[in-house]
């Protein structure tokens, strides 16, 4: 494979080289264009020593060549990592002034950007525009990691490691193939997931896909995550096992897809992405004020968060005391309010299109098996999707869903389609997810009532 390798101006710049011999070990060719910048903490001898072929980032080098032409066409794929605010802010207002922004322009394969800069810049209103930009145009931008920056700071706006890039590089070629084969990629591990819910196959195929760069350009989707906690005292509350992976995963998937995301998320066990528009609550009625406030504008609802059922009717000023001879403490519970009930009640006679996304956590019992649970809180919800997850201890022992890094789910519609299967990654199920979204959104507003109704 014939890729690419730009390099920006920053620190991380060292982690390419990391970078490079991978590609090379893994028996590509790589062509390095290192910005002016970056060759004050890496110099041109460094790249061609390590690629074994020239370095330049001048556009006059080799004119007979055409090099500002060639070398994108060419591309298999391009990279570029560090990928610094200003290589961003170029990137996406279509700049050409160098070997490196030219050859972006003239990429006809798929392009990945590596970001890596101060948290603040990250999370600056200009680059999550320019971020965004990029993605509605197919421009695959990976969150960068959290961790040690430079000096003393910490924080969202460290270069992943380059075996996470190396990984993502190649699977978004992988990805790029699929798409433009005559026939459907295959499905992942359907059978598997099939039998986790202990029922007859599902639709897989074809409708396994994963999301595509831009199909959700121009949407405004709104995303819950995480679990919510609900107090008893200053020192104790009532939670879940709801780590917000998925829901973090759903936004990123959301993201890449070109869609504006707005995460309102309960407390997380992973970084929610930056480029998101984050509200972070505590409680259920929290959650349900934000949501609701937040749905008018939404093309798309995903209530993802694992939202608790019941609460403590009151709340302890003062911490509850364990006392050697006295009564246990007797706490009453009241019901909160089902907010995917009220969302789909509330969903207004001008924005029939919005498409709204439940998930169900399950298990079966002596009388029904999880999918017939799912089935019948799709009915009783009225929700367009119903992502289910059957949870509880796997056959290690070990928790199936909560606080994992894989996922299987069955995705039911409201419509009567058949069933979708996805198991992965929770990244991997995200994109089957967004995917299947795109697909509904092309529906139009009669035929979605209709479903409805019926």
């Amino acid at each position: 494979m014939n890729i690419v390798l730009g390099v920006g101006g920053g620190i991380a710049a060292y982690k390419a080289a990391l970078l490079l011999r991978l590609f090379t070990e893994a028996g590509h060719q790589v062509t390095v264009i290192p910005t002016d910048a970056s060759t004050n903490f890496v110099g041109a001898a460094t790249w061609e020593a390590l690629s074994g072929r020239p370095v330049t980032n001048n556009v006059f080098d080799a004119v007979d060549q055409v090099n500002h032409v060639r070398i994108g066409h060419e591309a298999d794929l391009i990279v570029v990592a560090p990928a610094t605010a200003d290589l961003l802010a170029k990137a996406a207002s279509g700049q050409a002034n160098d070997l490196l922004t030219t050859t972006l322009l003239m990429a006809r394969g798929p392009v990945l950007l590596a970001p890596a800069m101060h948290t603040e810049m990250w999370a600056h209103a200009a680059t999550v525009a320019n971020v965004a930009t990029l993605r509605s145009r197919g421009v695959h931008v990976l969150d960068p990691a959290v961790g040690r920056l430079t000096g003393a700071d910490s924080g969202p706006g460290r270069l992943p490691e380059p075996e996470d890039i190396f990984t993502a590089a190649l699977s978004l070629v992988e990805h790029s193939a699929k798409r433009h084969a005559a026939s459907p990629a295959p499905a992942a591990s359907a059978a598997s997931a099939g039998e986790a819910l202990g029922t007859e196959p599902a639709a897989s195929a074809g409708e396994q896909a994963g999301a595509e760069p831009g199909e959700l350009a121009g949407r405004h989707v709104l995303i819950t995550a995480g679990g919510t906690r609900e107090p008893l005292d200053p020192v104790r509350y009532l939670g879940n096992k709801s780590s917000g992976k998925q829901g973090v995963a759903l936004a990123e998937a959301a993201l890449a897809a070109g869609a504006q995301v707005t995460l309102i998320h309960a407390p997380l066990d992973v970084a929610p992405p930056a480029t998101a528009r984050l509200q972070p609550i505590e409680t259920a009625l929290e959650l349900r004020a934000a949501t609701l406030a937040a749905a008018a504008t939404a093309d798309v609802i995903i209530m993802a968060a694992a939202v608790a059922d019941f609460r403590p009717a009151t709340i302890s000023t003062g911490k509850i005391k364990k006392r050697d001879h006295g009564e246990d403490p007797v706490i009453t519970l009241v019901r909160n309010p089902d907010i995917l009930v009220e969302l789909v009640a509330h969903r207004s006679a001008q924005n029939q299109q919005q498409l709204i996304v439940g998930f169900a956590a399950e298990t079966g019992d002596d009388e029904a098996d999880a999918r017939t649970y799912a089935q019948a809180k799709l009915r009783r919800k009225g929700c367009d999707l119903l992502v289910v997850n059957e949870v509880g201890p796997g056959e290690s022992g070990s928790e199936r869903v909560f606080g994992q890094d894989n996922n299987h789910v069955e995705i039911l519609s409201l419509d009567g389609s058949s069933p979708v299967q996805s198991a992965g990654s929770k990244r991997q199920v995200a994109d089957v997810v967004v995917h299947l979204i795109a697909q509904k959104l092309g529906k139009n507003s009669q035929e979605l009532a209709r479903t409805r109704k019926n």
